[in-house]
């Protein structure tokens, strides 16, 4: 009995200090934020054509991109913008193997830990070798489902041009999902309301016009031909013969039709309400034609069968209910009372980053890095990625966002220790370069990044953080284990100097460095140990004992390089600061204690010293959208709220927030969702902090002109 007191007490003391630990994890948030007010007001408005201002309605694992007309009526004009696509996670489609390339020949081997290691990189000779890398890094790739928009012609018979459209008057009501998009043609009103459902891949459209009473409107839906190239806007409309579009079904107020490539077939379910009728004008080009001036029709895209009877209304009762739970739920941030002029700006950066990420890279795998509105990279994602496309989830409160990624990563499991395997490794080393199987794609750079590979471990900590319960456990630690006896195995032993070290062949974060040449990455070498230190957490944890391996390379891996009083890039960089090649890209050291949080590597004054140098000299306009907040969450951590919020408000082209909230980059890539991921990430850190902070709001100035109030964010480690 007296045992079982003294247990109960001991309970009661644990559940205590847990409960005061979370009171004060919240103690800096502020309740009963107008979550509503804050969100609504960063409502998206647009008067007038803008090719850079297309607007999103999507539910995380498909997307559907409009113009101006609420729907994807001018395609060719506006893919050198933000263009109008049309994706999901399940559109691939691969082009048969004809000249029977093999996986083999885009390998070439490197002198790594005194043996030859196999890497698929881009071999330019022979030509069949040539030409089986771009096989391999083009297929497969994601396809544009189809074009869903309005074919319009004036009184004279002539078609509608962007420029004919007048009284434009647009906006995405972001708590609701809702599009309602107006103009006029001829003087003569189109009202258009545009949703997408949140539990399959459809939308539902609403039009109001007597264009349609006068057939001078239809709804056209148009299929291109995916190009199989590194960029696709949807705009290829010849279709190779073997491609089909067939009206399978027809029925008064429904139709299917079917469409057929080389490795995907899948099909289209439209249902609409009211009188109209469906036509083949020509190969995969499809005329909905309605009898009066309103239609309501729902256009539905799956591999599996579609649902005909999909109501309008059913669509949007969805998109209103899903996205008020969305905005109700996790992390908000209100800066409505801060006088500093860049505040309002922040927050409409914020907000519309939590509606274009929970609309474009909330689904089952890792996002491409131009979400699903076009390819880029022939539409695969890129695992370094995924930590600024799914770390902010879990700090604003939404954990079930990254966990519905992770599962991605059991089905690509086997292809990743197979990769450790063919290389001699230990464990199971994470692709870079990947598709939904988890191949592998041939590249000369990212074949020798590693800074992917503690990515898992990030996830699954981050994820035990949430639910700390042996199901957690149970669910990811066989993943971060394998990672953990890769990351083991991979150092090189240097016998000389007693120590691990990592590379050559290596390419850091920043990707500057010539792969053979590069030797112990700074940032690198801070994650590995953070990275080992928390696997063998999980090892405790579950009651194993840590493996000698991995203990033995966390006690002797190399300590981070430093010349005079600054951390290098890399060991071998001597140069870092002096080569004008070697100031551009990713400042990644930053990422040394801004990702990651302080190790037993770092020293602070160091990084200080570093940090201002870099502030100081590095060639900013040629950097990427989340350099920006990488620069802000170091400068958090050292103390330095002011450059902080500088860092954010940078004045270089990558670091532009559109008016539909994109983070634009240039012209081949005029959108980057880790620009957004990365700028959630940066701020919930600069609000709810990190593990060891007890100041509020750390990362922003106490002036008295930065008054943020904050509920639902959660520390980062």
């Amino acid at each position: 009995m007296k045992l079982f007191k003294q247990a109960v007490i001991l309970l009661g003391c644990s559940l205590l200090l847990s409960c005061v630990e979370e009171q004060k994890k919240e103690a800096n948030a502020e309740k009963n934020i107008d979550r509503k007010a804050v969100v609504s007001r960063h409502n998206v408005h647009i008067t007038e054509v803008d090719t850079l201002a297309s607007l999103t309605v999507g539910n995380g694992a498909f997307a559907f991109t409009t113009d101006v007309t609420g729907l994807q009526s001018f395609p060719d004009y506006y893919q050198n913008g933000i263009p109008l696509g049309t994706q999901s996670e399940w559109g691939w489609n691969a082009k048969p193997n004809d000249a029977g390339y093999d996986f083999s020949e885009t390998l070439k081997d490197y002198v790594q830990n005194g043996r030859k290691i196999a890497y698929a990189t881009q071999i330019k000779e022979p030509q069949h070798a040539k030409e089986a890398v771009e096989f391999f890094r083009s297929n497969p790739h994601r396809i544009h489902l189809g074009n869903l928009g309005f074919e319009m012609t004036k009184k004279d018979g002539s078609p509608v041009k962007p420029e004919d459209l007048q009284d434009i008057d647009q906006t995405l009501d972001l708590w609701t999902g809702m599009l309602t998009s107006k103009f006029s043609v001829e003087g003569i009103p189109v009202e258009v309301q545009t949703a997408s459902n949140q539990d399959s891949d459809a939308i539902a459209v609403s039009v109001t016009s007597k264009l349609a009473e006068t057939g001078q409107l239809k709804i056209k839906l148009r299929f291109a031909a995916p190009t199989g190239a590194w960029s696709d806007y949807g705009t290829q409309w010849k279709n190779p013969a073997n491609y089909t579009s067939t009206i399978t079904e027809q029925a008064d107020n429904s139709a299917i039709i079917e469409r057929k490539l080389d490795s995907l077939n899948y099909k289209i379910g439209l249902n609409w309400e009211g009188q109209a009728k469906i036509m083949e004008k020509e190969a995969h080009y499809f005329l909905i034609e309605p009898d009066s001036e309103k239609i309501r029709f729902t256009c539905e895209f799956s591999d599996k069968p579609v649902q005909t009877k999909l109501e309008t209304q059913t669509v949007f009762n969805n998109s209103i209910n899903t996205w008020k739970d969305y905005w109700m739920n996790g992390g908000i941030v209100d800066f409505s009372g801060s006088t500093d002029p860049r505040a309002e700006e922040l927050e409409r950066r914020v907000v519309l980053s939590q509606y274009l990420t929970k609309a474009q890279t909330a689904g089952t795998m890792p996002p491409q890095e131009t979400g699903l509105t076009y390819n880029s990279w022939y539409g695969k994602p890129h695992l370094e990625m995924h930590w600024w496309h799914g770390v902010h989830y879990a700090l604003w409160g939404k954990p079930q966002y990254l966990e519905n990624t992770l599962n991605w990563y059991e089905d690509a499991f086997e292809n990743a220790k197979k990769l450790a395997k063919r290389q001699g490794f230990e464990g199971a080393r994470w692709q870079k370069m990947t598709d939904p199987y988890g191949d592998e794609g041939p590249s000369s750079v990212g074949a020798f990044l590693i800074w992917q590979q503690p990515h898992f471990i990030t996830f699954a900590e981050l994820l035990y953080r949430a639910d700390s319960t042996e199901k957690t456990l149970t669910n990811y630690q066989e993943r971060v284990f394998a990672t953990a006896d890769f990351m083991a195995s991979f150092p090189d032993y240097d016998k000389e100097n007693d120590r691990y070290v990592l590379g050559p062949p290596v390419i850091p974060a920043q990707e500057r460095f010539e792969k053979t040449e590069t030797l112990n990455p700074t940032y690198e070498l801070a994650y590995w140990n953070w990275a080992l230190k928390t696997a063998s957490k999980w090892k405790k944890r579950i009651g194993e004992p840590v493996p000698e391996k991995w203990t033995e390379v966390l006690n002797k891996l190399s300590a981070l390089p430093v010349q005079e009083d600054y951390y290098l890039a890399t060991e071998s960089a001597t140069d870092s600061y002096t080569n004008p090649e070697f100031l551009t890209d990713h400042p990644s050291v930053f990422g040394t204690f801004g990702m990651l949080p302080e190790t037993a590597l770092l020293d602070k004054t160091t990084m200080r010293n570093t940090f201002d140098k870099i502030w100081d000299i590095w060639h900013w306009e040629d950097t990427w959208g989340w350099d920006f907040p990488m620069t802000a969450m170091t400068a958090a951590r050292l103390g330095m709220p002011e450059k902080a919020i500088d860092a954010l408000f940078m004045d270089v082209q990558t670091n532009t927030y559109l008016k539909n909230g994109h983070n634009y980059q240039e012209e081949r890539l005029t959108l980057y969702m880790p620009g957004n991921g990365g700028l959630l990430t940066a701020v919930s850190m600069m609000c709810a902090g990190w593990d060891g902070s007890e100041t509020k709001n750390p990362g922003f100035p106490k002036d008295g002109s930065w008054d943020v109030k904050w509920e639902g964010l959660k520390p980062f480690f």
